[in-house]
């Protein structure tokens, strides 16, 4: 429980949101608003569908706002400046904040950044740290302000990235991390004891917004660069390639050193023969888990024996 419980806006979307909003809960601090983005429509019938956020906060009783923008919402803005909040607390809100709204709160607007700022500013810190093949990564509390990830700095905690972690588990993780992170900083910056630290300008990097297309594989790149490919896309835009005309999607992979005589994207059997890799520019790429369009996701086992042909077939033809 917090020694100093604070008057706070609760903003953020996706269901891995949810623990922070939790642990302000917990920590009884008052959260007098939540605002989360418009219902979405999805799934096959094109039902309307709550944000996660929208769900755990209705379940608590909270005040829920959820304007398409509060760039262009006036009325979003009033009910913010109306709620008097002591600090904004934001959480993967998808929404841009204007300057209107990043001064309303005395002790500012506080964002839970997934990664070591200013290390991988932008929208897909978690997959990009994947990517690259960094052995570590952490969350950043950081102060909003204009720009895109660069306000001061509040807190930061490291974390290493498991060896087969896909985006989504470690996105879960840090923002796990990133909730009791918040809870402790909420206390620290609240009584002065945080001064906070400016980001190094000069050290950033920005990532991208990942497309559909960023999911094709070329099988001329190295086995490990795929197979970070395959966890860093978990669960969008995912890695495919084409298969006897095909979407083919490789859900699981792992890279191995193995070298064959066999230009790169042909299906081949590894060290025994239940073991199916792909070849690469260097490498293969042994398939754990596959994809056929039309068909469930399953074991590479399994696939095989429903489809012998695949091994010894070629990909991307």
């Amino acid at each position: 429980m917090t020694t100093n419980p604070l008057r706070l806006v609760f903003m953020g979307t996706p269901n891995f949101a949810v623990p922070a909003l939790g642990a302000l809960l917990d920590a009884r601090h008052d959260v007098v608003g939540v605002f989360t983005q418009p219902d979405r429509r999805s799934g096959r019938g094109r039902r309307l569908s709550a944000p996660p956020v929208k769900e755990f906060a209705e379940s608590r009783d909270l005040a829920m706002f959820q304007p398409a923008s509060l760039r262009e919402d006036a009325e979003a803005r009033g009910r913010i400046s109306d709620l008097a909040p002591d600090a904004i607390v934001v959480a993967a809100y998808g929404l841009f904040l204007p300057e209107e709204t990043l001064a309303v709160p005395q002790l500012g607007c506080l964002n839970i950044h997934p990664s070591l700022l200013p290390r991988h500013r932008g929208p897909s810190p978690v997959a990009t740290s994947i990517l690259e093949g960094d052995e570590t990564t952490g969350v950043t509390i950081m102060l909003l302000d204009e720009g895109m990830d660069t306000g001061p700095i509040l807190s930061q905690r490291e974390t290493p990235i498991g060896a087969d972690e896909t985006c989504d588990q470690l996105t879960a993780r840090l923002f796990d991390v990133g909730a009791n992170l918040l809870t402790e900083t909420l206390d620290l910056w609240s009584n002065g004891s945080i001064i906070p630290t400016l980001q190094d300008d000069a050290s950033a990097t920005v990532t991208r917004r990942l497309h559909r297309s960023d999911g094709r594989i070329d099988w001329n790149d190295t086995a490990e660069s795929i197979a970070r490919r395959v966890r860093a896309f978990t669960p969008w835009p995912g890695t495919f390639t084409t298969w006897d005309r095909r979407t083919f999607k490789v859900i699981r992979a792992e890279s191995v050193a193995a070298t064959f005589d066999v230009p790169a994207g042909n299906v081949v059997t590894l060290s025994c023969p239940d073991d199916i890799g792909v070849t690469t520019g260097c490498g293969a790429l042994h398939l754990l888990e596959v994809q056929v369009e039309g068909r469930r996701a399953s074991a590479i086992k399994d696939f095989v024996r429903g489809y012998p042909d695949f091994v010894g077939s070629r990909l991307d033809d």
